[in-house]
């Protein structure tokens, strides 16, 4: 939502307010999917994971900076868990965190886009997301609850994690492309 003033335009979500939000990790999740075998897709997510986002008056200012336990990767299968965690991929001995830094926000269309910079497995690269606001409302309890999905799409050679598993038939056994979803709740007491 954009609100005109004349002097300059201001974006804003009714109920939002400025200040510290706490991510609530009972209500979110970092998800992800990436094509296996060539014809299907397996799914999972990060199970630990923490971020800190400041609303600014402008939502245009507003910033996040997250992080990722590498070691919470879980798609069902603790052999693959393992594997995925180990040197091969991710390699949670070396680089056991992964982390997420905003470095601005602007519309897009009916939502938004986030510009920053995703450091995973020792290398960071800009990664965009686009961002959507479920919106704000009041929780039993007294505190403002804000709701954000989030998409974005990266190659995991981009990050130097390169290694080829070639099938028989031609193609490989796990897809370059990962996509990610974020589905975050955040929680600010009404009065702080």
């Amino acid at each position: 939502m954009t609100t005109t003033s004349p002097t300059k335009a201001t974006h804003s979500i009714p109920g939002l307010v400025p200040g510290v939000w706490a991510i609530d990790p009972v209500h979110s999740e970092v998800a992800f999917t990436v094509r296996h075998m060539m014809v299907s897709k397996v799914r999972g997510t990060f199970r630990n994971f923490d971020a800190e986002l400041v609303v600014a008056d402008d939502l245009l200012g507003s910033s996040v900076n997250a992080t990722v336990d590498v070691a919470s990767f879980d798609t069902g299968n603790a052999d693959r868990d393992a594997h995925v965690r180990s040197a091969d991929f991710l390699d949670l001995e070396q680089h056991p965190t992964m982390t997420y830094r905003s470095t601005g926000i602007r519309p897009d269309g009916d939502d938004f886009r986030v510009d920053g910079e995703l450091t995973l497995h020792g290398v960071s690269r800009p990664v965009p997301l686009h961002l959507e606001v479920g919106g704000v409302t009041t929780d039993p309890f007294g505190n403002l609850r804000l709701g954000l999905s989030a998409t974005t799409e990266i190659n995991r050679r981009d990050f130097g994690i390169d290694i080829s598993m070639p099938l028989e038939a031609g193609g490989v056994v796990i897809g370059d492309k990962i996509k990610v979803t974020l589905d975050i709740e955040a929680t600010r007491p009404i009065n702080e």
